[in-house]
């Protein structure tokens, strides 16, 4: 019997299909991170929390500190009825609509999930142009 081993068409097949997997499995490892990183986000300094008894918004957001750094993100929660997430849009935008803000002026997202609508303020828009700084500069 000779020493050394003998490679047949499987060994080699099995080698390939391994490596195609290990290939398939980081592109979609990628694309998964890609597609379900959150956006940044700083920690709240406020919340504000729609429902009974709660002020108007425009109301908290003066009694709040003021600084061109700080973002105020409305997010509307939606359950798996017909038309909540409809709803959902249509009660962040009635916030929207009650602090005047410009388009630019407040980040919406809409979200399945439970829970009332919330309101936060926060220094998000210091952390993005920190992290658009960061990534120009590679």
């Amino acid at each position: 019997m000779s020493g050394r081993a003998v490679y047949g068409w499987q060994t080699s097949l099995a080698d390939l299909s391994l490596i195609l997997f290990l290939v398939a499995a980081a592109a979609v490892d990628r694309q998964r991170g890609a597609a379900s990183a959150p956006s940044p986000q700083a920690e709240p300094l406020a919340v504000y929390v729609a429902g009974p008894g709660a002020p108007p918004l425009v109301e908290w957001l003066a009694a709040q500190e003021t600084d061109p750094r700080q973002q105020l993100t409305i997010t509307a929660r939606y359950g798996p009825e017909p038309g909540a997430q409809r709803r959902a849009v249509e009660e962040a935008m009635a916030l929207v609509e009650q602090v005047h803000a410009p388009a630019g002026g407040a980040r919406l997202v809409v979200e399945p999930g439970a829970g009332p609508t919330r309101a936060v303020l926060a220094f998000d828009r210091a952390m993005a142009q920190d992290l658009l700084g960061k990534a120009r500069n590679r």
